[in-house]
């Protein structure tokens, strides 16, 4: 016992540092995801319906734009079946390392595509092709990022932990925004024919940057030990995604519980982009207002998920849902005022109150699975809830906005009743914040 006692502390300074190198891989690895992944947010709601969609009414190719936009989304829960399958039989590491490699090649890509007026509607086509390649990769992605940092992580700090993930979409999106935002300052013609294309170019810098850091990182602990016990008990494994429809309570939850944190997350940089320069904002000012907002946001996602470790993942997520409630109409009034100060009011207020349901978010989903089907359930859980949430949404709400005469009353309606359904689903969901994820089931 004397022994096991001198060489404990050696063992948790070790175990911290792991962790500490592991959450740090996880954010960075998350931003460089989501730097690709939210780039083409941004690309929609200022290049897209020009270069692919052109010939149309205004808001028609923005409709247009960001039904392709969708499609990532729909591809997600697909990345989260195929990348937790496989994470949680063969390891979360190696998964990371493949959707990293995908997400970078397809952005790439992207940026190589021929405009309408060369190709004519195969450049929407392959546009789409390549956008599911970065939904299918995003999906798989997120899901094992954000367990290899909660389960590194100390118990008591898991949320916290796992909200360096999420913090990657904030830190990607500053970074596209910001990129896009400089390209944005060339004359238009310029910017269209070839200024858009450059961030995309990027992600295969990115892409190096990013396997360097992947590769350093550990597989998870709790996994590693999760398999041993499994082998040494003769145990069979279970198909993951079948384990998870099993007993499909927890993932139905966590999709309609978190929907409208990804739905109210996906309006800022499309439609409420698209809506400011519409009512006068100069482009590349709204462009830098919504990356300086994105840029303060990233504490507050850190700090959401520390107060959810404290506080419990509930109350912290339902409280940002019900101020974002309250805050929609003021957000668009400042958003429709052609002043660049007002519109960089709005957005921050905006993502700081997200990120009070953001925070949370990546503990909360992965803490309803247990071991051996987290990956899969979380990924998928958590890909489903940005497809109903995110997915449709910038579609949607351009086209209520449109077919009303650019009224914004329908589309806060829409907003506000995504949120409440989503807050009656976090209500009714257990609390997790004491969950032992040691526990196989």
């Amino acid at each position: 016992m004397s022994g096991h006692t001198t060489l404990a502390p050696a063992g948790t300074a070790a175990k911290r540092k792991e962790a500490r190198t592991v959450i740090l891989s996880s954010y960075l690895g998350s931003t460089i995801e989501f730097y690709d992944f939210l780039l083409y947010a941004t690309a929609a709601a200022v290049a897209f319906p020009k270069v692919f969609f052109t010939g149309t009414d205004e808001w028609v190719g923005v409709v247009a734009a960001y039904a392709t936009f969708a499609a990532g989304y729909v591809a997600r829960p697909l990345g989260g079946v195929i990348f937790g399958h496989f994470g949680d039989k063969v390891g979360r590491k190696g998964m990371l390392i493949i959707s990293m490699a995908m997400m970078g090649i397809a952005s790439t890509l992207i940026g190589l595509i021929p405009g309408a007026g060369v190709i004519g509607p195969w450049g929407a086509v392959i546009l789409v092709l390549l956008r599911v390649c970065q939904g299918i990769a995003v999906g798989g992605e997120w899901g094992g990022a954000a367990l290899m940092a909660l389960e590194h992580a100390d118990p008591k700090r898991r949320g916290f932990a796992a909200s360096f993930v999420n913090a990657g979409a904030p830190t990607g999106a500053v970074l596209g925004t910001v990129v896009m935002g400089i390209f944005s300052a060339l004359p238009q013609d310029a910017f269209l024919a070839w200024g858009w294309r450059v961030p995309f170019l990027l992600s295969f810098v990115l892409l190096i940057v990013g396997m360097f850091v992947r590769l350093r990182v550990s597989e998870s602990p709790i996994f590693a030990e999760a398999v041993a016990k499994e082998d040494a008990q003769g145990a069979k494994r279970k198909i993951p995604l079948l384990d998870v429809l099993r007993r499909p309570k927890a993932l139905i939850m966590i999709m309609f519980a978190g929907a409208a944190g990804f739905g109210l997350q996906v309006v800022l940089p499309t439609f409420s982009v698209t809506y400011a320069v519409s009512k006068g904002a100069p482009q590349q000012g709204v462009l830098y207002a919504f990356a300086g907002a994105s840029a303060i946001s990233i504490l507050f996602v850190l700090l959401g998920g520390r107060l959810s470790d404290r506080l419990g993942r509930r109350p912290v997520m339902i409280a940002g849902l019900a101020l974002f409630i309250a805050y929609l109409f003021p957000m668009f009034g400042m958003l429709g005022s052609g002043n660049v100060g007002l519109v960089f009011v709005a957005f921050t207020v905006a993502l700081i109150l997200h990120s009070c349901l953001y925070g949370p978010l990546a503990a909360f989903v992965s803490e309803q699975f247990g071991t051996t089907s987290r990956y899969t359930g979380a990924a998928v859980g958590y890909q489903l809830a940005t497809l109903i949430g995110a997915g449709f949404t910038p579609g949607i709400i351009a086209g209520l906005y449109k077919d009303s005469g650019q009224s914004i009353f329908p589309v806060v309606v829409f907003l506000s009743v995504m949120a409440l359904v989503s807050i009656v689903f976090i209500a009714l969901t257990r609390e997790s914040k004491n969950n032992d994820l040691t526990t196989v089931r």
